[in-house]
């Protein structure tokens, strides 16, 4: 016969180094990306807005008091000369002046988003 204290001894620190283990996971690839970022060269290049899309989190914080929030990710995808694409992430405010198929100059430096400057004829194609 089992007793409960043996086994939430044995299960609360298995779960809390899984949960320390996510964690630094996530810490060490957000610090690669980073890293990987720096190295590559700023480019700029001439693109179009094909697409632009948000992901939106929500959270349910069930303390003393019911608490909801929700953190919204703002993704634009943009095409170059050559038909390649890719989605970049970029702020709530670049996404509000960003529409699809604005044409101009995309900077960016590996997967990290620095800025687009819209050419005055947005409309005109490749």
């Amino acid at each position: 016969m089992f007793e409960m204290g043996k086994v939430m001894f044995t299960i609360v620190p298995i779960f809390f180094v899984i949960v320390i283990g996510l964690i630094v996971f996530s810490v060490v690839r957000s610090i690669g990306q980073w890293s990987r970022n720096n190295g590559q060269p700023v480019l700029n290049v001439h693109a179009r807005i094909v697409s632009k899309r948000t992901n939106v989190s929500h959270y349910h914080h069930d303390n003393d008091s019911i608490h909801d929030s929700s953190h919204t990710t703002y993704y634009v995808t943009f095409e170059v000369e050559s038909g390649d694409r890719m989605e970049l992430k970029v702020s709530g405010t670049e996404f509000g002046m960003l529409a699809e198929e604005d044409i101009g100059s995309l900077q960016f430096q590996g997967t990290r988003y620095l800025g687009f400057q819209r050419e005055p004829n947005r409309m005109r194609a490749f």
